[in-house]
């Protein structure tokens, strides 16, 4: 009895984390296992190409050319702005709790946030809109547009904010602007078709697309249809909303079925459209996935699985194509073009011709960094900040490597995450699990 008590406690030993030094590794393999098997229900049989998984040092030398370091002050657009791309943000990097709110919600947060200048706008799957003041400490207005009939259905909520208005779209098929300060509905549409992509704003035009892949153009001040332009539908739907992105007089447009199109943002016409999914069957069972469309100059990042593809934004061409499926929103700074596999490699490509420039596992530079074994971990976001890539774990830690590829720093967060953070005047925000407001610097 006793030899197999003894042996039933060296198996579970076996499988327990005894890393005094961090606790990085805790629970790290069971916290996202619906991003890491995403790429499981995805056909990737018709590429020839074997997805990259090297690791590739950096050079000795290396020394990447970054864009300079931005205080932010505002966070407006789901993806931060037009272009979809991150800053280079200032952040102190003290890891202090410098705000802690009450609790927002009662019930799940969605996990973008918003920031205006002075207060943070949060959604909950019930519908309420939350305006929060950091400087009063407290909610300022509270907003639900559903009426009973709709209480028990799940609301998932777009939104972006432009001078106190809040334009927010939904999976019901309801398009709205509210301005939160006169504390007053503008308007409401019912469009009957689930809403399923991001907002954008461009002049006097509100920009979004359904579950039908149709892309709607609509007058902000008053709802009205400016014009819809229908693209492929598919049959059935995954985790990949359709994709947002502006720049200068450009749409940019990703849909679920794989195609890309770019749109004149004066005369809403199509400039050019290409396709991204192996098969053009409409009927085809294939599934597409990709990361949300990213801007930078003149360069069009789609991140899909299987491929990396960079296009000249101004007629579609395709630049350079790479066998690598990132599971992080592509983040560009410099002439640099950084991702995270599916392998879980930090890898920076540089995108004026194609090369890899280095190719790190971060779990071996993370056991490599405190001395202790390889285990899985489970990886949330990417952001660059201090001329730092910061990659932000699932089980809240947060992982530091300097712009060449070699740790700076880990750390735990003082609170547990519970939305995506946000840069805001040289500090990271997010709601915890426990949906209160933190404020770190």
């Amino acid at each position: 009895m006793r030899k197999l008590i003894l042996i039933i406690f060296i198996f579970v030993c076996s499988h327990c984390s005894f890393d005094n030094k961090s606790g990085i590794w805790k629970n790290s393999d069971t916290i996202d296992v619906k991003k890491t098997d995403r790429f499981k229900d995805f056909e990737t049989l018709y590429t020839k190409e074997q997805s990259f998984n090297q690791t590739i040092a950096p050079n000795k030398n290396l020394d990447l050319l970054l864009d300079s370091i931005k205080k932010n002050t505002q966070w407006t657009d789901e993806f931060y702005q037009d272009s979809n791309n991150f800053d280079n943000f200032e952040y102190d990097n003290l890891n202090e709790i410098i705000f802690k709110s009450k609790k927002i919600s009662r019930h799940k947060i969605n996990d973008k946030i918003l920031f205006d200048g002075e207060n943070v706008i949060a959604t909950d799957i019930k519908g309420n809109i939350f305006v929060y003041s950091i400087n009063k400490n407290e909610i300022i207005y509270k907003y639900n547009f559903y009426k009973k009939k709709f209480k028990k259905i799940k609301k998932n909520l777009n939104i972006i904010i432009e001078e106190n208005i809040i334009y927010a779209s939904d999976n019901l098929g309801y398009l709205y602007a509210l301005n939160y300060m006169n504390k007053k509905l503008l308007w409401a549409k019912n469009f009957k078709i689930p809403f399923r992509s991001n907002i954008k704003i461009f002049e006097n035009k509100i920009i979004t697309a359904d579950q039908n892949n149709t892309l709607h153009i609509l007058n902000k001040f008053n709802g009205l249809q400016l014009k819809f332009i229908p693209t492929e539908e598919t049959a059935l739907k995954t985790d990949f909303v359709n994709s947002l992105a502006l720049y200068k007089d450009s749409l940019i447009y990703l849909n679920t079925f794989g195609s890309l199109y770019s749109v004149s943002n004066q005369n809403s016409k199509i400039n050019w459209f290409a396709n991204f999914k192996q098969s053009l069957d409409l009927n085809s069972n294939n599934l597409f996935y990709s990361n949300p469309v990213v801007i930078f100059k003149d360069k069009v990042i789609i991140s899909t699985d299987p491929y990396l593809y960079l296009l000249n934004i101004n007629n579609g061409s395709v630049i350079f194509r790479i066998s690598i499926t990132s599971i992080v929103k592509p983040l560009v700074s410099g002439k640099n073009l950084f991702i995270i596999t599916k392998d879980h490699l930090l890898i920076c490509i540089d995108t004026n011709t194609g090369e890899i420039i280095y190719s790190l596992d971060i779990a071996e530079e993370i056991a490599d960094f405190l001395d202790t074994k390889n285990k899985s971990i489970s990886i949330k976001s990417l952001s660059l900040a201090n001329n730092n890539l910061l990659v932000f774990l699932n089980n809240s830690y947060l992982v530091a490597f300097n712009k060449n590829g070699k740790i700076k720093k880990i750390g735990k967060l003082k609170s547990k995450l519970g939305t995506s953070p946000i840069f805001i005047n040289e500090s990271i925000l997010f709601l915890n699990n426990n949906n209160k407001l933190i404020v770190l610097n």
